[in-house]
């Protein structure tokens, strides 16, 4: 397996899916917490009020890492744990938990990796307007400083965002994910904008802010288009779909145009403008873009993260146009429902990385199933090592054809609350009792300890 010697093996998770602690030590509510404890929207009723505990079981968490063998964890701070209002006062004992587990992931000799923001938006600022207010960048300035000053003399990998596509398009424009909103086109646009010049303003003050030189960089989606065959004219219509706004074809999920997509929101990261076809594609619904909003935008960052999970195929027509093409009925799928695509950790962060010039980070993978301790105690997870030992196989491939991978991050770490799946889902590497919080070491967590340990070459025993 072609991984480099400096390759980066690590393991995620985000703050609400695991912290708990939703209303502790002056935490204040996310969209969330509201979101959660409205009938009918996560399954069950099920909510992140207490999720894995992982704001009081930190140190025994983090010594799983250690004892998997994981060299990084990305990890995401809750916002409004830190600045309970969003803006103003900081809570000193929320910040002070990001201290202790910074510390503690130092010690176990893992490198933090800081995501500022994965999802738990502050309530009081949602009523403020959220992120259809253009204040949303600044307020999200305010904030990436507070936790800069506290944590970058030991932190010096951040990510900005995670998956605007997912809280834009699913929070904001189909409302199955919080705050649950429904906007129209235009409104998605404009919040998704703000977004944009929020992470960018976030690059600008850990630049000017972090006491470690900063390595930054974001994690969007990558949705990603996979050849239907080997030809040429297949993979020249993959590598199109993928760079095309409609590529991910937004309106099949019931999003305005643009949402999903990766260069709606690549290009003005990376090149200080949007796409000419998403222009098109927004029509009259551009948001106002304010003289420099580009500039603050494209701030250069260190590396491109990429979520991916699955892939569409595409195939090319009689005139060379992408067009997909079903996945054969044979295809697996997860528990999740979301078809089995290994080629997609070859195809996405190769296309990723020629079109854009970054390296490459794996900020996401892993796969749901339904798996439970067996009457001795263990948890056999036989698919998610298959699963893996393909995907994992097909990024090596991806490398030696020359797209720089640097890293990859397994989701989860642990079982956790699967936002409107609430607790269904499992993509953890140690299962959870979520009602006696006992965590469970599952075989792929052995495995990929061996993975790691052997920098990938053990992962051709599993193939």
């Amino acid at each position: 397996m072609a991984f480099p010697e400096t390759f980066t093996w690590g393991v995620a998770a985000a703050a609400y899916q695991i912290e708990g602690a939703a209303a502790a030590d002056g935490k204040g509510a996310s969209v969330w917490d509201m979101f959660s404890k409205q009938p009918g929207k996560v399954l069950d009723g099920h909510t992140g009020d207490v999720a894995c505990d992982h704001y009081h079981r930190y140190r025994e968490d983090v010594g799983l890492m250690r004892e998997i063998g994981a060299q990084a964890y990305r990890f995401s701070v809750s916002w409004p744990r830190v600045i309970p209002a969003g803006t103003g006062a900081v809570n000193a004992v929320g910040l002070d938990f990001y201290d202790r587990l910074v510390d503690e992931i130092c010690a176990a000799g893992i490198r933090p990796w800081a995501t500022l923001f994965h999802w738990d938006f502050p309530y009081e600022l949602f009523c403020r307007g959220g992120w259809l207010n253009r204040d949303s960048a600044d307020w999200f300035a305010d904030y990436t400083r507070v936790v800069v000053e506290r944590l970058s003399d030991r932190v010096q990998h951040w990510i900005t965002l995670n998956e605007p596509q997912c809280f834009i398009g699913f929070g904001h424009a189909i409302g199955t994910n919080a705050p649950g909103l429904r906007l129209g086109h235009a409104e998605c646009l404009r919040a998704g904008h703000h977004v944009l010049l929020a992470h960018g303003k976030a690059v600008q003050v850990l630049r000017a802010h972090a006491t470690k030189p900063a390595i930054i960089g974001w994690a969007p989606v990558g949705v990603t288009s996979v050849p239907a065959s080997p030809t040429a004219a297949d993979v020249a219509a993959a590598r199109a779909s993928m760079a095309s706004v409609s590529g991910g074809d937004a309106s099949s999920m019931g999003m305005p145009a643009n949402i999903w997509s990766n260069t709606w929101w690549g290009d003005p990261v990376v090149f200080g403008k949007y796409p000419e076809d998403g222009l098109v594609a927004a029509g009259s619904a551009m948001p106002p873009i304010a003289q420099g909003d580009m500039e603050i935008i494209s701030q250069p960052i260190d590396f491109y993260g990429a979520n991916i999970y699955s892939g569409t195929l595409i195939g090319a027509d009689a005139d060379g146009k992408p067009v997909r093409v079903p996945h054969p009925m044979s295809t697996a799928l997860t528990a999740f429902k979301w078809n089995v695509v290994p080629e997609s950790l070859r195809w996405g962060p190769k296309f990723l990385h020629e079109r854009y010039k970054l390296p490459v980070i794996i900020t996401e993978n892993g796969i749901s199933l339904s798996d439970w301790p067996a009457s001795d105690g263990t948890v056999a997870d036989p698919q998610r090592i298959d699963f893996l030992a393909r995907y994992l196989s097909a990024l090596s491939r991806a490398i030696e054809e020359g797209a720089d991978v640097r890293g990859y991050f397994h989701w989860s770490i642990m079982d956790n609350f699967e936002w409107a799946e609430g607790y269904k889902q499992r993509f953890g590497l140690i299962h959870v009792d979520y009602e006696t919080q006992r965590r469970t070491l599952k075989q792929s967590a052995h495995w990929y300890r061996d993975v790691i340990q052997s920098n990938g070459s053990s992962i051709s025993q599993a193939t």
